[in-house]
């Protein structure tokens, strides 16, 4: 009970303040639509880039972890995938939304600001080792997916399909501040010290932002319809994955703050990114939104539990 009370509920009382503020329209639709590009565009990236530049590479990429990790995701994808073309029998493109609502965790928002709370700044490495690898790799996977499909739907040429996805990986803030912050680390290239003062000012607003913003986005999710769609992929992102990463977590010997790390951040609900996945290509819209809105809701039970159960 005292981890919901100290770690879990700060988290959502923010999230929820967000939500009622946009509900009751004292903090406008346009603001949100402004605080959220901040936060991803701005704010998160110096984020990600602060905590790659400063990562121990070496130490950090332990191989069981991210084994652990994605083979979740990746399992997720792929039941979302086919659970959407053969079970639920809906088209190619919006198997592959579907899967993609499996796939991609909400590792940032979420899973750092709970590990953070729960374990403190120190412990999370891991998380960032994640995270660094989190949107190269399930963009990846969703656009070539959805590439993939639309080719065969439409009867295109694959051949334009690397350019495709590699012109829409660099057009991500995000990946873009990973991939300063790995450059940066690699070459120990450093800053002023008035720049890196004022890029701490902006890294210690991401986060709070950003979920407070999250909670304005959610209040627009109105879960209607696709009711057996929205319950797999509350299955499959709060329990089938974080027990993917338990169990081989387990297997491969993760240290204690590794394990944490993985365990938490498989056990979040979809990320915003899964509706701006859906909505991007205006595939599978409304199961997307409900499956983020139903899935945040119920984590923060099932967050307690894996918390509880975590060493």
């Amino acid at each position: 009970m005292q981890a919901l009370l100290d770690v879990i509920l700060p988290v959502f009382i923010l999230i929820g303040a967000g939500y009622v503020a946009t509900w009751r329209k004292v903090f406008p639709e346009q603001a949100v639509d402004g605080l959220m590009y901040f936060t991803q565009t701005f704010a998160v990236p110096c984020l990600l880039f602060r905590a790659i530049w400063t990562l121990d590479l070496e130490g950090s990429f332990n191989a069981g972890l991210l084994i652990s990790f994605y083979t979740g995701s990746i399992t997720g994808f792929t039941l979302g995938l086919l659970a959407g073309r053969f079970l639920f029998k809906r088209d190619w493109e919006d198997s592959v939304a579907i899967g993609f609502c499996c796939l991609f965790a909400n590792s940032l928002l979420l899973g750092l600001a709970i590990t953070e709370r729960a374990f403190g700044a120190d412990a999370l490495e891991a998380n960032y080792a994640i995270i660094a690898v989190h949107s190269p790799i399930c963009y990846g996977i969703g656009i070539t997916a959805m590439e993939i499909a639309r080719a065969h739907a439409h009867g295109a040429s694959a051949a334009a399909l690397p350019g495709k996805v590699l012109r829409a990986m660099l057009h991500n803030a995000l990946v873009i501040g990973i991939l300063l912050g790995a450059v940066f680390n690699i070459f120990s290239i450093g800053l002023p010290g008035p720049v890196e003062n004022a890029l701490d000012m902006m890294v210690r607003t991401a986060l709070p932002a950003a979920i407070f913003g999250m909670g304005g986005v959610l209040m627009r999710y109105k879960p209607e319809g696709d009711l057996r769609i929205i319950a797999f992929v509350c299955a499959v992102t709060l329990v089938l994955h974080p027990t993917i990463t338990w169990t081989l977590g387990t297997s491969f010997g993760l240290s204690v703050d590794e394990f944490r790390s993985a365990v938490i951040t498989a056990a979040m609900a979809p990320g915003v990114n899964a509706y701006v996945f859906a909505n991007m290509y205006g595939r599978a819209k409304r199961v997307a939104a409900s499956s983020v809105l139903i899935a945040t809701a119920l984590s923060v039970l099932t967050t307690w539990l894996w918390l509880a159960l975590l060493p």
